[in-house]
């Protein structure tokens, strides 16, 4: 785990309480509905894996051709129920500025290079989040999971951000399709919330059609 700088402490701290209350409970739990969730979580991942694979290789060697440095990267997120786990994803930025976990992504944002403009337009850069959802951290479509101080950070200036911690986090969700980076961390909070409290196979059916329009028109990304 990275070193915690003394003005991070405080902030700090009021994460590791969060994420060792109770477990929060899902009023809108289906297990008929999350059963088969999962199942198709594993088809689609295993289904599309050949493919996957052969996108991440070619957007690695043209990430690698623009900057130098590792064409993936590992960075800690907070899953259901507060656990932490490693999400994977293509660089977008120039070397050593996806590490900065404090900082919200603005409109062109300096630090992402011309490939990452292109790959988190189109979504290409969150593919490598497969093998999590195949390890089971994450599904296909669910909230998005965000980085551990930025979660205390949100609960602290939107109390109740956390109880998105309900479901798993997703590659996708309602509101990446409904502007994605676009919008503030209390808009995508309220779109996630629906998301929680209206969670259906006709929902994700929906969510994957726009995923779909997002990923070819790039509309709602930035």
């Amino acid at each position: 785990m990275r070193q915690i700088k003394a003005n991070e402490k405080n902030l700090y701290e009021e994460y590791i309480y969060i994420v060792e209350m109770p477990k929060l409970k899902d009023a809108h739990h289906n297990t008929y509905y999350m059963v088969g969730k999962r199942f198709i979580d594993l088809f689609i991942s295993i289904l599309l894996l050949p493919k996957v694979l052969v996108v991440i290789l070619l957007f690695s060697i043209l990430i690698k051709i623009e900057s130098p440095g590792p064409v993936l990267f590992l960075q800690e997120r907070v899953g259901r129920n507060g656990e932490y786990f490693k999400v994977i994803k293509l660089r977008s930025m120039f070397m050593n500025e996806e590490a900065n976990e404090t900082v919200w992504t603005k409109k062109d944002d300096p630090r992402i290079t011309r490939i990452g403009k292109f790959i988190r337009k189109t979504r290409i850069d969150e593919l490598p989040q497969i093998f999590n959802v195949l390890k089971g951290e994450m599904s296909i479509i669910g909230p998005r999971p965000e980085q551990p101080l930025l979660t205390a950070k949100f609960e602290q200036k939107y109390p109740g951000f956390i109880k998105r911690l309900i479901v798993k986090p997703g590659i996708t969700g309602w509101a990446q399709v409904n502007g994605g980076y676009e919008l503030s961390p209390d808009e995508k909070m309220n779109l996630d919330f629906y998301y929680i409290q209206n969670k259906s196979a006709l929902l994700d059916m929906k969510i994957m059609l726009k995923t779909m329009k997002v990923v070819v028109t790039g509309d709602g990304a930035r």
